[in-house]
């Protein structure tokens, strides 16, 4: 399939069954295994098999029995650095050390990562808020059924409250959600009225040179568009994410990044 010039020195512009074609195949390869990496496993079994004949002589005598029943091959974990999704990591980071420095008496999140919330759920008390229940126990940690287009609260009642990588899904249908374009809006108008007077709000959004929907991920927002949502509240923190560090401005014309912003209702 050949590309359009788009001209002026600018990258080509792709056809729309290339980039269809090409979605595809890293769709299927990313997800369900789609190519020939099969064969690199192939390898790794024969390494696995060595190895298993070499301990199963070192464990001679040992306390730990080793039986054939038991092999369980973990063939991907040799890696020469601890491998780490750099937004989450450093954003996780972030909204703890916020919260954290503001003490609050508990803490309402709004669909973010659920493993997140269990870690500050052990130093103030969480009730995460989302449309798939959360099932397991734990102390400080509670969950509550319910959607970002309507969160089970009065008006201004939540004094500390987050939502971190959720609106920018929202009427994607990704989760399993209505389709909806002005999903992450709505969202946006549902965080506020619930945020109590003087109240936090932490949250992160993809950020990119434009606005777009990179479907059925999730879209993309403008720093300008992104304060628009929540104009009615105090911008008391922005960072950003590139890469593998924090930034302390956006920058579009580093292109797609993670903005994250610290809000509080006058």
């Amino acid at each position: 399939m050949e590309s359009r010039s788009s001209g002026g020195g600018q990258p080509p512009v792709r056809s729309t069954p290339w980039c269809v074609a090409r979605a595809v195949w890293h769709t299927l390869r990313g997800q369900f295994g789609f190519g020939l990496k099969w064969l690199g496993g192939v390898g790794a079994l024969a390494q696995f098999a060595r190895e298993y004949r070499h301990f199963r002589r070192l464990n001679a005598g040992a306390p730990f029995a080793l039986r054939p029943r038991d092999i369980l091959p973990c063939l991907t974990d040799r890696t020469a650095t601890t491998p780490i999704d750099p937004v989450y990591f450093l954003q996780d980071a972030w909204f703890a050390r916020c919260v954290a420095a503001r003490r609050p008496a508990e803490h309402v999140d709004v669909a973010s990562s659920a493993r997140s919330m269990s870690l500050v759920s052990q130093f103030l008390p969480v009730t995460l808020v989302d449309i798939r229940p959360v099932e397991i126990e734990l102390p400080g940690f509670t969950f509550k059924a319910g959607t970002i287009l309507s969160l089970p609260y009065p008006d201004a009642s939540i004094a500390s409250l987050s939502s971190l990588c959720v609106i920018e899904h929202i009427g994607l249908g990704r989760y399993g959600d209505p389709f909806d374009a002005r999903g992450s809006e709505k969202a946006a108008t549902e965080l506020t009225r619930v945020l109590a007077a003087g109240g936090d709000l932490y949250m992160s959004v993809p950020v990119d040179d434009a606005c777009r929907v990179y479907f059925n991920a999730h879209r993309a927002f403008t720093r300008d568009y992104l304060l628009s949502l929540f104009s009615g509240l105090e911008l008391v923190e922005e960072k950003y994410i590139y890469g593998r560090a924090y930034a302390p401005a956006y920058a579009p014309e580093r292109g797609f990044g993670t903005g994250l912003y610290h809000f509080r209702r006058p």
